[in-house]
């Protein structure tokens, strides 16, 4: 067994699931915790620098550079150590099949076969023959994110062991809580002292982000008038019925089941609530800064027009941005993306360039002042039981790592301008 294969599976079987209904707290749960002090104390055990964890669950670690590097910029590598609440995540039972071809089954759940087709994820036709790691199907797997960190700390251990292999100072972080939009937020990014960095949290192996969704969480809180029903004319206003009524005043076309590549979203994720009163969470996404902010305005419009008609203060709308669209921040440092496409290659991978439907702490980071791209994992179906990756793509991505870091061990230059990605996903 692969040295990140190994580290995965033991990963993955350590639950540290954030948790959406705390995010006040830094980590959100105190599960979190027992993740980020099993990273520390094998970062100090393989031989890392400077490992730390704070009280908010932040893990650092520094790989001295190879001869002739020491001067250099550090580059900084993170991924994050919180599982989604999206799909059961306590408990994961990891196992690894030998896929033959067809359905890849990851177990049977309450007399259910939890499968994936190759009709729903077309890669499986180049893993035929090859070792899939997938859960057992009673819960999701862990590669968002723990195919990253376990990616990370082979490539440490790699360049630990072997000093000669060429890489400026790498600084190791990884996070908590990115999952429920906080991540990176807490890095303090003078102590970790590099000058940019990568996030090892994508998803198909080669594809390659540094294009996100502009992202906000939208709180909806209705208030009703209650009455007894049996004298409720013209008296009562029933919150169910309003949150009904502002949820399809919502473009109804403009749902993540009716949307794809570059366009945005409006998405429903929590309702809860009585007729006295409900609340309804919103996630909202688009890659134009302009359409995202029209985006909020549609929403304060939905309130407002819903107020005219049955009293103000009965609809109010709470919005909160959780990160920004990375692009903007590389425009002086093009070499991170060339960089990164010419690792791939260099491992036998043609890259893809994709704006990614989605965020990553390296959007948080990128904005601050750390530019930070994402490269892929090798992992499918994230925030799913049918989350599965090969164990091929695991260790390929530590072979492109290992590439990549090698082309900060000499000055980088500025190129022109940055290649345009040329899909959405």
């Amino acid at each position: 067994m692969s040295d990140v294969l190994e580290r995965f599976l033991r990963y993955v079987q350590v639950d540290s699931p954030s948790d959406p209904d705390n995010e006040e707290e830094v980590p959100s749960s105190p599960l979190e915790h027992g993740m980020a002090r099993l990273l520390a104390d094998e970062l100090s055990a393989m031989g890392c620098q400077d490992v730390s964890v704070d009280e908010h669950a932040y893990v650092l670690g520094t790989v001295p550079a190879s001869a002739g590097a020491e001067n250099l910029p550090a580059l900084c590598l993170c991924s994050h150590l919180d599982t989604t609440a999206d799909a059961p995540s306590l408990g994961v039972r990891p196992h690894v099949v030998r896929y033959e071809g067809g359905s890849l089954v990851a177990g049977v759940v309450d007399g259910q076969t939890i499968e994936t087709t190759p009709e729903q994820v077309p890669d499986l036709a180049g893993f035929v023959g090859k070792d899939i790691v997938c859960s057992d199907g009673s819960t999701l797997l862990g590669a968002d994110d723990k195919a990253g960190i376990a990616e990370i700390c082979a490539l440490a251990a790699r360049l630990l062991k072997d000093p000669c292999i060429p890489h400026p100072t790498l600084k190791l972080a990884f996070v908590p809580d990115e999952e429920i939009g906080h991540g990176a937020a807490l890095l303090d990014l003078e102590k970790l002292g590099a000058a940019w960095g990568y996030t090892v949290d994508g998803e198909a192996l080669g594809e390659f982000n540094y294009e996100t969704f502009n992202a906000a969480e939208a709180l909806v809180r209705v208030r009703g008038v209650m009455v007894h029903p049996g004298s409720a004319k013209n008296v009562m206003v029933n919150a169910i019925t309003v949150a009904a009524e502002f949820d399809q005043l919502v473009p109804a076309a403009e749902r993540p089941e009716h949307t794809s590549g570059r366009e945005g979203f409006f998405h429903p994720t929590v309702i809860r609530g009585t007729a006295s009163e409900v609340t309804l969470s919103y996630i909202v996404r688009d890659h134009d800064s302009r359409i995202f902010s029209q985006r909020q305005q549609t929403l304060k419009d939905i309130a407002a027009f819903l107020n005219k008609r049955y009293g103000e203060g009965t609809v109010s709308v709470t919005l909160h941005e959780q990160y920004r669209n990375m692009a903007e921040a590389f425009g002086d440092c093009p070499f991170l993306i060339d960089n990164a496409l010419a690792a791939n290659r260099e491992a036998g991978v043609e890259p893809q360039v994709i704006a990614v439907r989605g965020g990553t702490d390296g959007s948080q980071l990128s904005l601050r002042g750390l530019p930070c791209p994402n490269i892929a994992t090798g992992g499918y179906n994230a925030h799913s039981v049918r989350e599965f990756i090969p164990a091929s793509s695991l260790e390929t991505t530590v072979d492109i790592l290992q590439n990549l870091v090698a082309k900060f061990a000499v000055p980088q230059t500025a190129g022109d301008r940055a290649p345009v990605p040329q899909a959405a996903r």
